[in-house]
């Protein structure tokens, strides 16, 4: 009887919920400092209310939902599990530092911008995170533009576009397994997806950053600080081509269409005997899988100080380094490198979780459906589709003030629209990235704008010009959409194809 008193809410009240739910999430992230998981659950307890009293749902029916909801993303979030346990062998046996090294080796002043756009997009490939790539790597390249003369608002923005390029692309990101999980597709498929948008995009930056680098062409280079970041990472972990074999071996898996798990696993396996190889016993490979890598010689520099900093030094042969040089970079390594490991990942587990049970709520209360279905009643077009979502994912992104939430909730919302007209998965996780992801860190109340600018000390909206990438990409993947370029559609058989229209 309770499920035939049930009823659909109406367009008033299904906007005027979404609005007051931003609102306590924003007050609680950003007025309050607050992390982003009490706000939501509160949320979740309002919008269940709100289903069971007014709507008449039955608590079984919004409860399943939220569980399915979950349900969906939970081979993502094994991957986001896996992928602790990666960061944290791949720091401890030499692969990310290894990257990192090689990376700095490609600056030069005429091509500052350009290199420091490429150096923090290894950086963010090899690490999956853009906070830690600005906060590190990017913080030293601040340093640089600031002897070069290079403004700082352009450094910021170059870093930023670098930094979110591995955010979206990496495999070990935790949005770019969010992404596909909340829309329905499989990890190396989105990756996939996304070259389309974003290949194109990354290629105008590095132009845009060739040209407008010949401005500060003439400046000298501070070797100095880069030499001692290498010699650092050299002295701690065993640099050398070597490092390149477990990324490559989870890429070429990856073009193989093996599976993320055993995919991502393989690069576990192939970095944890090359550790043993180097000497780490088995006690500390698995520590470093469970709990991450601290860093050893860089912390050490970073702490020391007078005579037993010198006698580090000494110690570790490092004696073309000036102290102050080397507890300054030693705390940037230290910073960088002391990351990972399975625990790593359970605060962003534990948001997914709160996040995806908001949204199984709203949707199995029928808000997200009476919005989706009023915006659809004007969009007619794939690129309408996918610009709209976009939309959804900026409006999201300025109003909730988390980059998890804008690309949980416009998934949620859009999912059962891309299936009504056969567009496959991977192009709703396409475009939740191409604007979800980005947008975020040029929104100064949203998380990552307010920790990108006190991170590389600009205020966001001075360095909001010159984030080529973040801007530019939701704008190149409308584009190529309305083109019907890279359009991918889910056939009857249950593959992807691309093709301008629907085959058949």
């Amino acid at each position: 009887m309770k499920e035939n008193q049930s009823r659909q809410p109406g367009l008033g009240l299904s906007v005027g919920l979404f609005v007051l739910c931003a609102f306590i999430i924003s007050m609680g992230v950003l007025k309050l400092g607050v992390d982003a998981h009490i706000p939501i659950v509160i949320c979740s307890v309002i919008a269940a209310t709100v289903g069971v009293v007014v709507l008449k749902k039955p608590w079984s029916e919004i409860e399943q939902g939220a569980l399915n909801a979950i349900a969906v993303a939970l081979q993502a979030i094994v991957i986001l599990m896996i992928i602790g346990i990666v960061i944290g062998i791949w720091l401890q046996s030499g692969v990310v530092p290894s990257l990192i090294y090689y990376g700095l080796s490609i600056l030069s002043p005429s091509i500052f911008l350009l290199a420091t756009l490429i150096v923090c997009s290894i950086v963010s490939l090899a690490t999956g995170s853009s906070w830690t790539t600005a906060g590190t790597i990017g913080v030293a390249m601040m340093g640089i533009a600031h002897g070069l003369g290079v403004p700082a608002p352009v450094a910021a923005g170059v870093v930023i576009s670098g930094a979110y390029f591995g955010d979206k692309m990496s495999p070990l990101s935790d949005t770019t397994n969010l992404a596909p999980a909340v829309a329905g597709s499989n990890l190396f498929d989105h990756i996939r997806a996304m070259v389309w948008s974003t290949g194109p995009t990354y290629i105008i930056v590095a132009i845009i950053c060739i040209v407008l680098g010949m401005k500060y062409g003439g400046g000298a280079l501070d070797t100095a600080k880069i030499d001692a970041m290498q010699q650092i990472m050299k002295a701690e972990f065993n640099i050398g081509f070597l490092g390149f074999v477990p990324p490559l071996l989870v890429i070429v898996l990856a073009a193989m269409k093996t599976p993320a798990i055993p995919g991502l696993f393989s690069g576990v396996v192939a970095a944890a005997l090359m550790s043993f190889a180097q000497g780490n016993g088995l006690g500390d490979i698995i520590n470093a899988m469970h709990y991450g890598y601290e860093a050893g010689i860089s912390s050490q520099f970073a702490s020391l100080e007078g005579d037993a900093l010198m006698q580090l030094i000494s110690q570790t042969g490092l004696v073309n380094i000036a102290p102050e040089m080397a507890q300054e970079v030693g705390q940037t390594l230290t910073d960088l490198l002391t990351r990972g490991g399975l625990d790593s990942m359970m605060w962003s587990i534990s948001l997914v979780f709160c996040a995806l049970f908001f949204g199984g709520v709203m949707e199995a209360c029928g808000f997200l459906e009476v919005i989706v279905g009023s915006i659809m009643k004007t969009v007619r077009t794939v690129g309408g589709m996918m610009a709209t979502v976009i939309a959804s994912c900026f409006i999201s992104n300025l109003f909730l003030g988390d980059q998890y939430l804008s690309l949980v909730i416009p998934g949620r919302m859009f999912k059962s629209a891309f299936e009504k007209i056969n567009l496959a998965p991977r192009m709703l996780s396409r475009a939740l990235e191409d604007c979800g992801t980005l947008t975020s860190p040029l929104i100064p109340w949203n998380t990552c704008g307010a920790f990108q600018s006190s991170a590389l000390g600009v205020p966001t909206l001075s360095y909001l010009p010159y984030a080529f990438l973040n801007y530019l990409n939701p704008l190149v993947s409308i584009l190529i959409s309305y083109m019907k370029i890279g359009i991918y559609w889910r056939t009857s058989s249950g593959e992807d194809v691309v093709a301008k229209e629907y085959p058949g």
